[in-house]
């Protein structure tokens, strides 16, 4: 069965498309949701309309994606986070604690624009791509350096200190 697409759908085509599908699918899914209509002329028209809208909305979005990227595009951060020694962090850095420290600079992006294949665990200088659409990239450079302040080793020698001096005042 032909019909003309009003919106884009999955796997069958974009807005303004006349396609052929078969007939449950469009009676029982495709015609009832709004997806698609019968194709007249009537219909071919309403659908090149919405099509020039949806066209001039697309151009609008993929503006506000490309200033949002350059915004972005070069930037870098820091995060502070606790690491023993060996600079292995306690616990790990991953797009929520990137997107916050970008939110700090007035740059607003989602975390799943973050690309990270597994969560940052190592003090150390990352190069993090952003994906805003499938051709809109970004990157930045995170830089994850230790807490200022007291070593972790000398916070464990202090309460070593003072359960020492509890148990010499209990005798």
């Amino acid at each position: 069965m032909k019909v003309l697409l009003r919106k884009n759908v999955a796997n069958v085509g974009v807005i303004g498309d006349l396609v052929d599908v078969k007939a449950g699918h469009a009676r029982n899914y495709l015609l009832p949701q709004g997806l698609a209509y019968q194709p007249t002329a009537a219909n071919i028209k309403q659908v090149e309309r919405e099509r020039e809208k949806y066209l001039a909305e697309l151009a609008k979005q993929r503006a506000e994606i490309e200033a949002r990227a350059a915004l972005v595009n070069g930037k870098e951060v820091t995060i502070s986070a606790r690491a023993n020694e060996e600079g292995h962090l306690y616990g790990s850095i991953g797009p929520a604690q990137i997107v916050a420290a970008l939110a700090e600079q007035n740059c607003f992006v989602d975390v799943e624009n973050i690309v990270l294949a597994e969560p940052i665990r190592v003090l150390d200088k990352y190069d993090i791509s952003l994906n805003f659409s499938h051709d809109v990239t970004a990157a930045i450079s995170v830089w994850v350096v230790p807490i200022h302040g007291e070593p972790v080793e000398s916070a464990a020698q202090d309460a070593d200190e003072a359960a020492t001096e509890a148990d010499d005042t209990q005798e």
